[in-house]
């Protein structure tokens, strides 16, 4: 048995290829059907990694009466969220509009044959539960009211357009006069909702909220707001010691489900560990503390091990590793005791025990524990009378044999379509850790999945946004040239290559061309060219992801300082402009616009280095010490063809030298590292500051 999607490229359509669901993909062919018989559309978005997804699968798509009423009463319409974010912006706002309630995966909504919501939900179960309707009882109902309400329908899908033409932002008629006072009220925001017992913010379900941490690191320096760098620190500790963080083989869960980080749901997402890593590096390189390095080290291992195609020459990032094996959620992952004693040493367990806390009662079902860091190693010394560096090496060796143990299972699915977005994500973490840690080899991992995303997605001009099996899939969205944009900036800091700068400027052509909104500013989350769909909307606000217009004007601002192209510079002011008003009422979900805000108002230093490499190595790392947040870029020598902004011209006899720009005023030639320190901080102090 098969549908119409055994030909898509997608691992979670594949999953439903065989269904008795008479899928098709989204697509000019369902969409003619659902007209030509008028037939209303049932629509279901998940993603592959997602466990309800799975469960509705399993209890519903798979079962042959569930399919015969869908198929009997509906076009039916499979969509992978992660290669459609287009659709799913769209119709989880419309579940939001027509509900009242936050949606979630599985999405579930009813439309008719041009596109419209009238009816929805998430995950129904097979049989009424809960207080949620049966599926199975579900479907005729809701196709006999398509046929019978059909006008009360047709005036609903009016007020909903409606209301999503007023979710777009008005052009400002005036320029609004920018300033700090959104950054200032964010920050009190994040404040505010800070939880100071576990870290992060707000109750359960507890989702990391990377763009917020980031905007309160880079404030640590300020005097009189000492207590960002706090909330920051004490959350990524208390997410490196949770249930939150892989103890075993590294990396981050998608989110807590409760509180304390302790139980997660399992799936891990690329997204989120791309921007932890960095949060982790940059943390690290203001407290020193080794947790964070540890955490760094082992997340971009597990990166490079289990989320990279295994290519020498160009290898991108997969997308995400499931939740599920064996049909149970965390099955990969948890432990229960005997497991555990029959791998290790009584010396080891003796400390493993306290340290993950086995000797509490379960946290986990079935008798199982999710490790979690509950009592310190320098406790666990002390209690048992040895050595902490002695403590330090059992645990060591324990996690290798544990670890080694646990490849035995079987393992969870891993989607391993490239998506060209969250490799950018991915990207600007390995190259931001690498440059901090000195990791040549993350570096090239950056670099590998650059060079498979300019060879395999960058087609004639223009970007895809998703490849699986030799297939490029989908022009790419905002997000994918932002992201992308924004991650060749910081790779081009690790280490300068002209392709890597070639390709920046590219993205950023194409960027102004396909997706800004040259009349009210700001940028739509689809090209020009897309498909029409019922909405064209205007991200602004962070989520899982940052937002793509927040990115874009960070990441254009910065090219076009760079380079020098004031083109750059006025579309990332219109940006702000155009949003700066939703930021000034809503501040804290906008923290990426607000870096890019910072930045237009105190612009950031240009510090461009030539001479010989190892000195100019040297100069980078203390730089990144004492100017952090400087664009550093180092230019190897015979570089030709470069933009007169970065063609600097070395003195003779010089080993080394180092030009300083900031805005439009560069200074002269500087030759030793003390006077480009010294330079650096007398700048900083001169510059306009946001918050002094």
């Amino acid at each position: 048995m098969s549908n119409q999607l055994t030909g898509e490229t997608s691992p979670y359509l594949l999953q439903h290829a065989n269904n008795p669901v008479n899928w098709y993909p989204w697509g000019g062919m369902a969409l003619a059907l659902a007209h030509k018989e008028n037939k209303p559309i049932l629509l279901s978005i998940g993603y592959s990694a997602c466990h309800w997804c799975h469960v509705m699968a399993h209890e519903s798509f798979e079962d042959t009466a569930i399919a015969a009423a869908m198929n009997q009463h509906f076009i039916n319409i499979k969509v992978d969220r992660e290669e459609r974010p287009d659709l799913d912006q769209i119709y989880q706002a419309a579940h939001y509009m027509l509900t009242k309630r936050n949606g979630g995966w599985p999405l579930t909504l009813f439309l008719t044959p041009d596109q419209k919501p009238f009816f929805g939900g998430t995950y129904f179960p097979k049989t009424s539960r809960h207080g949620l309707p049966g599926f199975l009882d579900l479907l005729p109902r809701v196709a006999k009211t398509y046929y019978i309400r059909g006008a009360e329908i047709e005036q609903q899908s009016a007020s909903l357009l409606e209301a999503f033409v007023n979710t777009l932002p008005l052009k400002n008629m005036v320029s609004p006069e920018l300033s700090e006072k959104p950054i200032k009220k964010a920050l009190a925001e994040i404040s505010e909702r800070f939880d100071p017992v576990y870290g992060g913010f707000g109750d359960a379900p507890k989702f990391f909220h990377p763009t917020e941490l980031e905007l309160c690191l880079r404030h640590h320096y300020i005097p009189e707001k000492k207590e960002v760098l706090l909330m920051v620190s004490y959350t990524l500790e208390k997410m490196a010691n949770g249930g939150i963080y892989d103890q075993i083989g590294g990396g981050f869960y998608r989110y807590s489900t409760d509180q304390h980080w302790g139980i997660p749901h399992f799936e891990k997402m690329l997204y989120d560990n791309g921007p932890l890593l960095r949060l982790y590096a940059n943390t690290w390189l203001i407290t020193g503390d080794p947790l964070f390095k540890k955490i760094a080290e082992e997340t971009a291992e597990w990166v490079i091990r289990e989320m990279q195609s295994p290519n020498n020459t160009a290898s991108g990032y997969y997308s995400t590793i499931d939740a599920d094996s064996e049909h149970e959620e965390g099955k990969f992952y948890v432990w229960n005791r005997d497991q555990i004693i029959n791998v290790l040493t009584q010396e080891e367990y003796a400390v493993v025990a306290p340290h993950y806390g086995l000797e509490r009662p379960p946290n986990f079902e079935r008798e199982h524990w999710n490790l979690e860091v509950v009592q310190p190693l320098v406790e666990i010394a002390q209690i048992i009378g040895v050595a902490e560096a002695n403590v330090h090496q059992k645990l060591t060796s324990a996690r290798k044999k544990l670890f080694i143990e646990r490849e035995l299972r079987i393992r969870p699915f891993r989607d391993e379509k490239i998506l060209t977005g969250w490799n950018g994500l991915m990207i600007k973490g390995m190259a931001n850790a690498g440059r901090i840690f000195k990791r040549g080899d993350w570096i090239r991992s950056a670099m590998l999945s650059v060079d498979f995303i300019q060879s395999e997605l960058w087609k004639d001009g223009c970007l895809f946004a998703s490849y699986k099996d030799d297939k490029v899939h989908l022009k790419a969205y905002l997000d994918d040239y932002a992201f992308m944009l924004d991650s060749l900036l910081e790779l081009m800091q690790a280490e300068f290559r002209q392709t890597d700068l070639n390709f920046a400027v590219a993205l950023a052509e194409t960027l102004l061309e396909k997706f800004e909104d040259k009349e009210a500013g700001g940028f739509f989350f689809t090209s020009h060219d897309h498909e029409k769909l019922i909405h064209r909307p205007k991200s602004s606000h962070d989520n899982a992801t940052p937002a793509g217009n927040g990115v874009a004007a960070y990441a254009l601002q910065r090219l076009g300082h760079i380079v020098g192209e004031s083109r750059y510079l006025q579309a990332a002011e219109s940006t702000l402009s155009l949003f700066y008003s939703a930021m000034s009422r809503h501040a804290s979900p906008h923290c990426s616009l607000l870096m890019a805000l910072e930045e237009i108002l105190t612009p950031p230093q240009i510090i461009i280095l030539t001479g010989q490499i190892s000195i100019l190595k040297e100069w980078q790392s203390a730089l990144q010490h004492s100017t952090p947040r400087a664009i550093v870029i180092a230019l190897p020598a015979g570089l030709i063809g470069m933009p007169p902004s970065l063609h600097k011209i070395q003195s003779p006899g010089t080993l080394a030298s180092a030009w300083v720009c900031q805005g439009t005023v560069c200074l002269p030639e500087i030759f030793s590292l003390e006077e480009l320190q010294h330079t650096c901080k007398f700048q900083d102090k001169i510059a306009p500051s946001l918050l002094l």
